[in-house]
């Protein structure tokens, strides 16, 4: 998408969007990815990992059926490639819009040493450069970003464990646009680092609480979608306006819109915990939630409700 970001409308929420087939159950939506003819990627913690649907929630097809371990990250490259991050067992896996393997980075079930700096330790995100190298965000038990070339070849990785520039607190998505920048949403320091293409730290935007999921629109002049997980610890986890929103920003950090109540709840216009994002040519944006397991945070002793909504797309009131 290269059009100029239209939000002289309100963004509204769709929570019944796509229609499974009977008797399947999402778990959790871990990551979402659409491709160029709108089709979208729902990468879930179910028994059927990566279940496809058309723009209007029709049921393409599924696959990824005993191939995933923990299902992280997803995103659908300017190749038409699906690339796809195994929290579990980690590895990423480039794979064709049918599924299948075209080719798989880090070793199955072989993670490298706790905060070593060397790839797997519970990675969470892939993104393509415009030559089509790969990034991959290894942000759980690593505090860095790896680089390699389109084969599968290893290139080279930056950062540490910190809170200064090029360092990373959970270094939990990525994404690259089309002039080369890299994007990286630290996390657990509060705010997306910006770098080129050789890990050279460009910048930070910081106005934004706990960036989980981040995609960004095609062009020159691209914008960028975030959703933001709301506060984890007990003193402050009911406290307003902290996250639990989708915030879109400009080039430069500002803040073009933002849709989201900023307060745990179940409707239309609430998050539990948004954590995987993604838009369409028409600016339709996808939010998958792993809701299930952020629940008790917000609702102690309550049991987790049958009808959580764990996909919702957010599209111009019309």
């Amino acid at each position: 998408m290269s059009r100029t970001w239209d939000a002289t409308e309100p963004l509204v929420a769709d929570t019944n969007w796509g229609r499974l087939p009977d008797g399947w159950d999402y778990v959790e939506v871990a990551g979402v990815g659409v491709d160029v003819a709108d089709n979208v990627y729902v990468f879930n913690r179910g028994e059927h990992p990566v279940i496809v649907f058309d723009r209007e929630g029709n049921f393409l097809r599924s696959w990824g059926e005993g191939v995933f371990s923990r299902p992280h990250g997803l995103h659908v490259g300017h190749d038409g490639m699906v690339y796809c991050t195994d929290e579990g067992d980690h590895t990423v896996r480039k794979c064709t819009p049918e599924g299948r393997v075209l080719l798989e980075i880090g070793l199955p079930n072989q993670p490298s040493p706790h905060m070593s700096g060397l790839p797997f330790n519970r990675c969470t995100h892939t993104a393509l450069s415009p030559e089509g190298d790969i990034y991959v965000s290894d942000g759980y038990g690593n505090a860095c970003v790896h680089k390699y070339a389109q084969e599968g070849k290893h290139l080279f990785s930056w950062g540490a464990p910190g809170i200064e520039p090029g360092n990373f607190n959970v270094a939990h998505n990525i994404v690259c646009d089309d002039l080369g920048i890299v994007y990286v949403a630290d996390r657990e320091n509060h705010r997306v680092q910006r770098f080129d293409g050789n890990g050279r730290y460009l910048g930070q935007w910081n106005n934004i609480h706990r960036p989980c999921a981040l995609c960004a629109t095609r062009g020159s002049n691209p914008v960028f979608i975030v959703g933001e997980l709301g506060p984890s610890m007990p003193v402050n986890v009911r406290t307003p306006n902290l996250g639990l929103r989708v915030s879109v920003l400009d080039q430069d950090g500002n803040t073009i819109e933002r849709f989201g109540k900023g307060v745990p709840g179940r409707g239309p216009e609430h998050f539990i915990a948004p954590h995987g994002i993604a838009v369409d040519s028409r600016g339709t944006i996808y939010v998958g939630e792993v809701a299930a397991a952020a629940w008790p945070r917000y609702n102690p002793g309550t049991p987790k409700p049958d009808d959580l909504v764990l996909l919702r797309r957010l599209l111009r009131k019309t």
